[in-house]
């Protein structure tokens, strides 16, 4: 199994990716604390996977209750070797710069950056304790080349995202703690498809994938499975890229 003795944290774990990865990461062998905002999804998910699991409530934009999942971690399963920050929001009011409202850009920002810098800064020092470990943070593939539609304080937020990872990779990178962002393109969850309702604004996505579909929640777990094993030992600092080929992609055809 690869994670086998690892005990990995994962936020946004009570549906989507996070719930996935923390399904994925548990039968690999982790033991796995689920956070989610909403306590009855994270404690959904942990009895699904049994024994190895539990649940606990954040919110990732409160530092308080950033430092007292990772603690809760630690005083649980004994230390914390894999971070998953991936708990993130998506406004439907996050429009262009010219008309996104300063509450809607704070909203965004305090959960998809000031989250993921809240969740490293208290995770670090556990990961330390245990002799190093894995951050995973969740970005987007509009970080790196922008969206379709405009969701200014989202992709702003993705791309606050990939340059925090990349500034704590060097920095701790002597110190046997890796980190990389995870840049999904558009996965298939409950929340794309309340946002792409519209069959308008969900062919309008479709048409920029090569391949033709959104992806699957268990394909991103299967990417940060990856991330979170040994089997990426060389690898930090990086904007991991699964996208269906989007980023790849001059023009695709209607």
């Amino acid at each position: 199994m690869r994670l086998e003795n690892k005990v990995a944290l994962i936020t946004g774990g009570g549906s989507g990716i996070g719930k996935a990865s923390c399904l994925l990461f548990a039968k690999e062998g982790a033991k796995v604390v689920v956070v989610d905002l909403k306590k009855e999804a994270a404690e959904a998910t942990a009895n699904e996977i049994g024994d190895n699991a539990r649940a606990f409530a954040a919110d990732i934009s409160k530092a308080s209750d950033c430092e007292a999942m990772v603690k809760f971690a630690e005083e649980t399963f004994g230390k914390l070797n894999v971070v998953f920050n991936n708990a993130g929001i998506f406004h439907p009011n996050d429009e262009s710069v010219t008309n996104t409202t300063e509450a809607i850009w704070d909203m965004v920002i305090n959960v998809n950056l000031k989250g993921v810098f809240l969740g490293c800064q208290y995770a670090i020092p556990a990961l330390l304790r245990a002799g190093g470990g894995s951050i995973i943070n969740t970005a987007s593939f509009v970080a790196i080349m922008g969206a379709a539609v405009p969701q200014i304080a989202y992709t702003a937020s993705k791309g606050g995202v990939l340059a925090m990872t990349r500034e704590i990779a060097v920095e701790f990178a002597r110190q046997n703690i890796r980190a990389n962002s995870l840049c999904p393109g558009p996965v298939e969850t409950p929340l794309l498809a309340e946002l792409l309702a519209d069959s308008a604004r969900r062919n309008r996505r479709l048409v920029h994938i090569p391949m033709g579909r959104f992806a699957k929640a268990e394909e991103m777990a299967n990417a940060a499975l990856f991330l979170a094993s040994d089997e990426s030992s060389f690898v930090t600092g990086t904007s991991f890229l699964v996208d269906g080929g989007i980023s790849g992609a001059y023009i695709t055809p209607e």
